[in-house]
């Protein structure tokens, strides 16, 4: 069954989008695809280096702005990191990254996509997080869910007081 969910987050601060990424981190199963959109500067890199912290991944993550795609091994389960910043949609096609989201490649684990409005044909479970900045200061995300799963698992992440409301 699927339920779509949209969930509207105020982020006052890089240390809440940082939160969220830990809270992530905690609650999201193997095979979850995040699929983060929003400007430079948005929190886009600060929301994968909490989700890291989330799954007990003591390595420093960075965006790899150049090196396209970091896998971090040693959580709970794997990080793979991407960032398409540097590519257009025909050259995204090469990276194959379908063989993270079927994990036909790899051991499933979380995938974190940045730019990933350069994908020309998502996977139709990936949660889509969108992060803008506010006027004034702090940032927002709009996370649309597309299981009754991720629906449960942002509500869960509401129980935690994390989100300030939902549409």
């Amino acid at each position: 069954m699927m339920g779509d969910g949209v969930f509207k987050i105020d982020l006052p601060n890089a240390r809440a989008t940082y939160n969220l990424g830990i809270c992530l981190g905690q609650l999201c199963p193997p095979g979850t695809v995040l699929l983060l959109l929003g400007d430079l500067g948005s929190g886009k890199t600060t929301l994968v280096q909490g989700i890291g912290a989330g799954l007990g991944i003591a390595e420093p993550i960075s965006s790899p702005t150049f090196t396209l795609i970091n896998e971090y091994l040693e959580g709970r389960m794997p990080l793979y990191h991407v960032d398409l910043y540097r590519l257009d949609s025909e050259q995204v096609g090469s990276l194959e990254l379908e063989s993270y989201w079927d994990a036909t490649g790899c051991v499933p684990g979380l995938l974190a996509i940045e730019w990933s409005e350069r994908i020309l044909d998502s996977p139709k479970s990936a949660i889509r997080l969108k992060l803008g900045s506010k006027p004034g200061g702090g940032r927002w995300a709009t996370v649309l869910t597309a299981t009754d799963d991720q629906v449960a698992l942002l509500e869960q992440v509401i129980c935690d007081g994390l989100l300030a409301d939902e549409v």
